[in-house]
C-alpha cells in the first residue's frame, strides 16, 4: 500500500485543529491517521513554534551569507584573472 505524503501546511492545519480543542480521535478518523502520528506531529509543531518569531534573524543571516558569497566569488574571479595574466605573460 502506498503511503500518503502530507505537506507541512496540511500537518500544521491538522495539529492546529487539535490544539483549538477538537477531539483527537475525531481528527484522526477524519484524516485517516493514527493518534500516535497526530501526537508526533503535534510535538514537532510545538518544539519548533519559536522559529515562527525568528523571521528577522533568518533574513539577517541570509543577507550576511549573500554578502559573503559575493565576496568569495569576487575573490575567485580575481584569482582566475591573475592566473590568466600569468598564462599570457608566459606565452609572450
Amino acid at each position: 500500500m502506498k503511503r500518503r505524503q502530507w505537506t507541512s501546511a496540511q500537518k500544521a492545519r491538522i495539529v492546529l485543529e487539535g490544539l483549538r480543542g477538537r477531539p483527537t480521535s475525531e481528527l484522526c478518523i477524519e484524516h485517516q491517521i493514527s493518534q500516535a502520528q497526530y501526537y508526533q506531529w503535534r510535538d514537532a509543531f510545538l518544539a519548533n513554534a519559536s522559529k515562527a518569531f525568528e523571521i528577522g534573524k533568518h533574513s539577517q543571516r541570509e543577507e550576511r551569507l549573500v554578502k559573503e558569497n559575493a565576496r568569495l566569488k569576487r575573490l575567485v574571479a580575481d584569482q582566475a584573472l591573475e592566473l590568466k595574466k600569468i598564462e599570457v605573460e608566459d606565452l609572450a
